[in-house]
């Protein structure tokens, strides 16, 4: 117990960053079939998915594994990826990462190692989504962020992240092609995310 009370010296703020890693240690051990994150420093219990969320996303994986199998990389649909110590922890609906990335530890990927982000938007987590988690994710270096809102009908692909977000966006309205930047110059049918 000394071990843990040495280690939690520092200041009120690394403090709280602590406790607030620890509760969700315990909590990621307490809902292990539950999407698990911190967002904007609370943590979130997501609902299960539904068959129509799951859908987009199969949708989503036929389109690009292919390209994917080839160039040697995974695709990945319940790894968190670290954005930095002290910050949020994200479960993507669809992670994808390039063979034997960097990890901070067996379930994190850092941020910039991934290839693509993909989030398909829930009602509970609409602002999450498209407002948080972009915001952070750009800070952190992931390269593409697709968002994919099917009650919005919309998907839209952020590129360029820096500090203060992502400088570069392309939407389309589901139905509409969209094309994935380099490395991937991919075009995805996006028709097949509507029912």
């Amino acid at each position: 117990m000394g071990t843990v009370l040495a280690s939690l010296a520092g200041t009120p703020r690394d403090l709280r960053q602590r406790e607030l890693q620890l509760r969700y240690q315990r909590v990621c051990e307490l809902f292990e079939d539950r999407r698990v994150e911190i967002v904007d420093g609370e943590i979130v219990i997501r609902e299960v998915p539904t068959l129509d969320h799951n859908q987009v996303i199969f949708q989503l994986l036929l389109q690009i594994m292919f390209f994917v199998d080839q160039q040697g990389w995974t695709a990945c649909n319940d790894i968190k990826v670290f954005l930095g110590a002290q910050i949020d922890r994200y479960r993507p609906d669809i992670t994808v990462v390039p063979a034997n990335p960097r990890m901070w530890d067996a379930e994190n990927v850092y941020a910039q190692e991934t290839l693509l982000v993909v989030e398909v938007v829930s009602p509970s987590s609409r602002i999450d989504d498209h407002v948080v988690k972009p915001r952070n994710c750009a800070k952190a270096g992931v390269p593409l962020y697709l968002v994919i809102d099917t009650g919005e009908r919309t998907a839209r692909l952020l590129s360029h992240p820096g500090q203060t977000g992502y400088s570069h966006e392309v939407a389309v309205v589901l139905g509409d092609s969209l094309v994935l930047p380099d490395p991937w110059d991919l075009k995805i049918d996006t028709a097949r995310f509507v029912s």
